[in-house]
């Protein structure tokens, strides 16, 4: 997972500085940012939760979405201890800050800011219905986990608006352009 994420992380870097003197350093790392982050939730989310493909026999896989809302859930992750809700919550906020501070320095940040976070919420149900479909993988569809998803993309969302003001990504002006002789 760290491995994924980190080659990512380097191709998303690349991104960056490509888009860097079009964009400013804001709005170019904001953007990079998101992307990176928005692979890293695939990787963390879509890779088997244990060592090996086929840890579920067919015969035991789900066959339905879980609509228990708030059942159980193994209690926190390899990397980082407390509960799985709040480390699903917690995952998805820098993608919805990083979306609303990509898109504050155009006009059309009003209609772009929310739509990015209703798509962070359709990624976070094709995530789990991946989940379903793929069940070998060891992981289960949860309707608490589409929620607390939501929770975290909207969070970030607000922290973004924060940092758009505190940032103000529409204040950069490209450099100009030497004159021709």
């Amino acid at each position: 997972m760290l491995l994924g994420c980190l080659v990512a992380l380097v191709v998303f870097a690349g991104v960056e500085r490509l888009l860097r003197p079009r964009l400013g350093p804001v709005t170019s790392v904001a953007l990079a940012g998101f992307g990176w982050s928005v692979v890293c939730i695939g990787i963390l989310t879509l890779i088997p939760a244990q060592w090996g493909i086929g840890v579920v026999p067919a015969d035991e896989a789900q066959t339905t979405c879980s609509l228990d809302y708030g059942g159980p859930a193994p209690d926190g992750f390899w990397l980082l201890p407390g509960s799985q809700r709040l480390l699903n919550i917690a995952v998805f906020v820098p993608a919805g800050a990083l979306w609303v501070l990509a898109v504050a320095r155009w006009r059309t940040r009003w209609v772009l800011g929310p739509l990015g976070i209703a798509a962070l919420g359709l990624y976070s149900i094709l995530i789990e219905a991946l989940q379903l479909a793929a069940a070998r993988i060891g992981r289960a569809c949860d309707v608490t986990d589409m929620v607390d998803n939501v929770a975290g993309a909207v969070i970030g969302g607000l922290l973004g608006i924060l940092l758009a003001l505190l940032l103000r990504p529409w204040e950069y002006r490209r450099p100009a352009a030497p004159a021709r002789r």
